[in-house]
């Protein structure tokens, strides 16, 4: 009877741990551990976890170096995203990694060693919908061009949606029964983690579920003339022994409340009133890098996993990380702000009906008009740029007031099409 109480009481225990509403302190949630399983000891298998993976990563890391030629802050971040596709899905989320490479970058032997990294890698030319949804594990996709097609409508919605948890495909299937044939509905789970690389660049829907690498071509010799042998490499086969140790590893990383903790933590942030927020969360100190690097939205949709991984690993691996994204996700908006802003002084020009000479000057401040703003950055030597950035411009002149252009309406109004 005392047994069955005990069973009882450690049920109801576990119950409130896994309550959305969590309110529990980390020495509360160790003690309710060790109720579970009296003879582990927690913090040494978590230790032991750390060193495995950090072996993992440090390895993957030689690996990328030794057969690619990347930005220094890249090899990091493509180690971190590979260790993720092993339990992507103890995630809400998980970015796509897009390599935008030029030709004779070396991009198609990096995607070879994402897939061979990779949690069930599998790499392809190109990429159909039944493919997506029918498949499991890692895809990376080489030569990814054209899914604005027509007739990729369905993969496209696919896509934009297969990053985040929640997304499912319902097909018919034909099942015999004692009745005869009938119709039932088979459902697939889109999310899985996704690389994807291509010379030419992603479309922005899709771009804004990416983490994009910019791959540029090798002059390493001591890199180029390297044939691809990965398999009689040490630091391969010891990746793949200790992936393959890590699968009978129990505790990886211990975030299972992670969503529910950041959200609180948020909240506290901003309710001054909480005074002893320190002793409210299990992992503080990574949640305060992650709110101070002032990443929001889907950008910290994205990062989320992979900060936490990073945290998981070490400060070291973390600060590394964090400067990384950081890098990237300002490059992203600073290249949204020049995309969105093109297409409205695309927009703008498309809207003259004669092409007579303008003074850029009055061009900048008809524009600023146009956009509703006045804001200091679009000014002349901004507007000039952007015009000649676009190819707008038929011909220019300087006179004393200033300088002066025709722009093409025409092609203005050609391109402004593809937009609306």
């Amino acid at each position: 009877m005392g047994k069955e109480l005990n069973e009882r009481l450690k049920n109801v225990l576990f119950n409130e741990l896994a309550k959305v509403d969590n309110d529990y302190s980390p020495e509360e949630i160790i003690e309710f551990k060790k109720l579970e399983s009296p003879s582990i000891d927690l913090k040494e298998e978590e230790e032991r976890d750390k060193e495995l993976w950090n072996d993992i990563y440090n390895n993957i890391i030689i690996l990328l170096k030794k057969f690619c030629d990347l930005k220094e802050e890249y090899y990091n971040l493509i180690a971190l995203w590979i260790i993720g596709t092993h339990f992507h899905k103890r995630f809400e989320t998980y970015p796509y990694l897009f390599l935008n490479a030029m030709r004779g970058s070396g991009k198609t032997r990096l995607l070879k060693l994402i897939k061979l990294l990779s949690k069930e890698g599998q790499m392809l030319n190109s990429l159909t919908e039944a493919v997506l949804f029918r498949t499991t594990g890692t895809l990376c996709i080489d030569e990814f061009e054209g899914v604005n097609r027509q007739g990729n409508e369905n993969l496209r919605e696919l896509l934009n949606s297969a990053y985040k948890k929640g997304t499912s495909v319902k097909r018919m299937k034909q099942k015999k029964t004692e009745n005869g044939t009938e119709q039932v509905v088979e459902e697939f789970e889109v999310y899985r983690p996704i690389c994807l690389a291509n010379i030419t660049g992603m479309e922005s829907v899709l771009g804004d579920r990416c983490l994009t690498l910019i791959i540029e071509k090798s002059s390493k010799s001591e890199v180029t003339r390297l044939i691809e042998n990965f398999e009689q490499n040490y630091n391969f086969t010891q990746v793949l022994k200790l992936l393959r140790k890590s699968e009978v590893s129990e505790v990886k990383f211990s975030y299972q409340n992670m969503y529910v903790e950041w959200n609180n933590y948020v909240s506290y942030i901003h309710n001054t009133s909480h005074t002893s927020i320190s002793n409210k969360f299990t992992n503080i100190h990574l949640y305060k890098k992650i709110y101070d690097t002032n990443i929001d939205g889907r950008h910290l949709e994205l990062s989320l996993p992979l900060f936490v991984i990073a945290g998981f690993l070490g400060e070291e691996v973390l600060d590394e990380t964090i400067e990384t994204i950081k890098m990237i996700v300002k490059e992203k908006k600073e290249e949204d702000i020049n995309s969105n802003m093109d297409v409205a002084v695309i927009d703008f020009i498309s809207q003259y009906t004669s092409n007579e000479f303008r003074s850029v000057k009055q061009l900048t401040n008809d524009f600023k008009q146009f956009k509703d703003t006045d804001e200091a950055w679009i000014n002349t030597r901004w507007f000039g740029r952007a015009l000649k950035r676009l190819n707008l411009i038929i011909e220019k002149k300087h006179m004393n007031s200033g300088n002066f252009v025709r722009v093409d309406i025409t092609k203005a109004q050609e391109k402004i099409r593809m937009f609306k």
